[in-house]
């Protein structure tokens, strides 16, 4: 498995989780689990690709600030985990910021998969990508 086939593995899992987290309703124990659920992927994925996937691009000069920008919207999506958190989970807010964090978990995910991977691919060899794969699969794992 390649670091993109590994990543695109964990988008889908957000993908789902974010589906999820949007159609509950109220404060349900339903609710409360997969926020849990998602916000703990969201942050364990982030972390992971930012040491192993990230950090490596961050020092190619084509690659820089692409890497940057994926970067900062990490820390974005933390901004609005914080102000979920914030929010009682029955409060019309708490929903329009689930489905704000989601619609950037989204855009982040397409960005990656549809332009990042494609130029990232280009950087790393085959056994680069294989490596970068490994390493990020084993920081997943020790965090899930």
């Amino acid at each position: 498995m390649n670091i993109f086939e590994a990543i695109r593995k964990d988008h889908d899992i957000q993908r789902e989780l974010c589906r999820l987290v949007t159609s509950t309703s109220g404060d349900t124990k339903e609710r409360k689990q997969k926020w849990k659920e998602l916000k703990h992927e969201l942050q364990i994925h982030a972390d992971a690709e930012e040491r192993t996937f990230y950090a490596p691009l961050i020092q190619n000069d084509m690659m820089q600030e692409h890497a940057r920008h994926g970067i900062a919207e990490h820390h974005e999506m933390e901004e609005l985990i914080d102000k979920i958190d914030d929010k009682d989970m029955d409060s019309p807010a708490w929903l329009v910021y689930a489905k704000q964090l989601c619609e950037k978990v989204e855009h982040h995910l397409e960005d990656e998969e549809h332009s990042f991977f494609q130029l990232a691919g280009k950087v790393f060899t085959e056994s680069q990508k294989t490596d970068i794969a490994k390493d990020y699969l084993k920081q997943m794992k020790e965090n899930r």
